[in-house]
């Protein structure tokens, strides 16, 4: 018989087990949950009905008690993969209504390898060492988008705006049935709304007009957009994605997994000062204190907000793909963000997104610079346009020529030097 591995775990293994496809029909990952239960019952010499068996007394422990040996055997898995097998078994024995204690196997699980954010070159050199379009669509792909590996593997052509090709930062739309939680419980409504850099759109657009030349037909919208390069095109699966990065990564000799990719755009949203809200957007994860985030004019300002990383982002070439104007604009509004107040920023954002040349730029800031310069005397006479004072600070404010605007129930007056 064929070895049992993470990519034939399913058909090989799993599909012969009535319970095992009831349990996995209701995961998103399906092969490496398959082949984490596998390499349990491996370890126990147990098929899967043995073990749900053990729970038909519910005042049994044996299970829990198999579940603790497994933790504390001396085998050759890491402690990442046996914190992963028990993850498993749990579910499968909660997802066939025979729940396991929470006690039972618990660990740990140690972080070994220290936090990896790539760098430019770094992904460069793995982009370079990408065997087809398809492989170098996904390196800018993600590392632009932020899109999980699970999302990855589902995403389909729809999801991109109409007309993504001639948007310069074509928008990517999401559903919560595709993300982490799936849109239940607390994940109910969260969306991911992310963009491409244009360097990631000229890679996805050459690897689409790739892979229809060898199918020999147009994708069409409910395709799904990452494929196999092979005939029948069927779309990549989850672990397919992982072997792919594995190799790539084991070849070119940089550390690099699809997560890093995720720490790479989140670390370049940081670096603009980014709303931490709109960063989640962007990421796909659940927005606080807002309702109804994903309206068009939302989705539009996230866009001018995110242009702001492109520069931070890009990463194929030493020269980014972004004008000298679009980085001085990027420049721009990143420094009057930190010396504005929010009004005077949003009268200033469109005129300088608007300019069409860097001159155009340094004008728009002296003018406004001038302009401020001008009203400071007077806005520091008027900075407090109303007061709340009591009767006896009431005659020294009036000959001082501030009015009355109305008497409160408290016998304070609340006076005005509005002109």
């Amino acid at each position: 018989m064929k070895k049992i591995t993470e990519t034939n775990a399913v058909e090989r293994w799993a599909n012969q087990y009535p319970e095992v496809k009831r349990w996995l029909a209701k995961l998103q990952v399906k092969a490496k949950n398959a082949f984490n239960l596998y390499r349990f019952c491996q370890w126990c010499g147990k098929e899967p009905p043995e073990l749900l068996k053990l729970k038909d007394d519910r005042a049994s422990v044996e299970a829990e008690k198999l579940l603790d040996d497994f933790v504390v055997a001396e085998i050759n898995l890491t402690n990442a993969v046996k914190f992963q097998c028990t993850t498993a078994v749990k579910s499968f024995f909660k997802h066939n209504y025979k729940d396991l204690a929470r006690a039972s196997g618990a660990m740990t699980l140690e972080k070994v390898k220290p936090t990896h954010k790539p760098r430019k070159d770094e992904l460069r050199k793995l982009w370079n060492w990408c065997l087809n379009p398809r492989d170098k669509a996904l390196i800018t792909f993600v590392n632009s988008t932020a899109v999980a590996k699970e999302t990855l593997s589902k995403l389909q052509w729809k999801h991109l705006e109409d007309n993504w090709e001639t948007v310069e930062l074509p928008c990517i739309n999401i559903p919560s049935e595709l993300l982490k939680g799936h849109g239940i419980g607390r994940y109910k409504g969260v969306k991911q709304i992310t963009f491409l850099t244009p360097e990631a759109k000229r890679d996805l657009i050459n690897y689409k007009e790739w892979t229809e030349q060898k199918m020999n037909r147009k994708f069409t919208s409910e395709d799904y957009v990452f494929l196999e390069t092979f005939a029948p095109y069927k779309p990549m699966g989850y672990g397919r994605l992982g072997t792919l990065i594995y190799n790539l990564s084991k070849t070119t000799g940089i550390p690099f997994s699809w997560h890093d990719a995720r720490r790479y755009v989140e670390t370049a949203l940081e670096e603009t000062n980014i709303h931490p809200n709109w960063a989640r957007k962007i990421r796909g994860r659940k927005v606080k204190g807002e309702e109804s985030p994903y309206s068009q004019p939302a989705i539009e300002q996230l866009r001018a907000k995110y242009r702001e990383a492109v520069p931070l982002l890009e990463f194929t070439s030493e020269k980014p793909t972004m004008s000298e104007v679009d980085i001085a604009k990027r420049t721009a509004l990143i420094a009057l963000r930190t010396q504005l107040s929010s009004e005077a920023y949003k009268q200033l954002e469109p005129l300088i997104l608007a300019a069409k040349s860097t001159e155009a730029i340094n004008e728009i800031i002296d003018t406004s610079k001038s302009e401020r310069e001008r009203l400071e005397p007077f806005n520091r006479v008027n900075k407090d346009c109303q007061k709340i004072v009591t009767e006896g600070e009431l005659p020294k404010f009036l000959n001082d020529g501030w009015k009355i605007v109305t008497c409160l129930t408290s016998g304070k007056v609340v006076v005005s030097n509005e002109t």
